[in-house]
């Protein structure tokens, strides 16, 4: 089996891990993402029962959704880039008070094939897990320089994310 197989394998194994955490704790999450467009919220909703736990998930690629959507400050992209630890934050917080859920999480990175950044290179992923009573960032840097790598990327960001989460909620968020 490829890397990316048994990555892809890990992430539904871990999804579905996830969602009878939070069905069991009786807690419905959100997403909001951008680099991974929507592939968090897919993994989530593979599994059968998401609908208990899942609220939304909103794929906020451009700047513009950003802000009219998640509540982004335009100054905080203007000041960081879409691709920062403080419009990570941004987003997850706005998709967990447009959902009205308990956690949500959110992504922002370049995937490839360029950043748009030329001080920043592809592979640079923050995300943002959220809940009342915590804001933990998580900054990657998952350039490997490998075939396939924006599909890698994406997907281990999942990976990251879901299994970040876990641990949170194994020390009872």
């Amino acid at each position: 089996m490829s890397y990316m197989n048994t990555l892809k394998s890990n992430i539904k194994y871990s999804s579905s891990k996830l969602v009878g955490e939070l069905t069991r704790k009786n807690l419905k999450i959100a997403t909001a993402e951008s680099c991974t467009g929507g592939l968090l919220s897919k993994y989530i909703t593979d599994v059968p029962g998401s609908s208990l736990v899942f609220e939304c998930g909103i794929c906020s690629y451009s700047n513009h959704i950003k802000e009219k959507i998640l509540g982004v400050k335009a100054e905080t992209l203007k000041k960081y880039t879409a691709v920062s630890a403080q419009v990570a934050k941004e987003m997850a917080h706005g998709v967990r008070i447009l959902a009205k859920s308990d956690i949500a999480i959110s992504t922002t990175g370049y995937a490839g094939p360029k950043s748009f950044n030329p001080n920043e290179k592809v592979g640079l992923v923050f995300i943002c897990i959220e809940s009342e009573n915590l804001s933990k960032i998580i900054k990657l840097d998952l350039h490997r320089n490998i075939n396939n790598e924006r599909e890698y990327i994406r997907n281990m960001t999942v990976n990251k994310a879901i299994i970040h989460l876990m641990n949170i909620l194994a020390n009872n968020i």
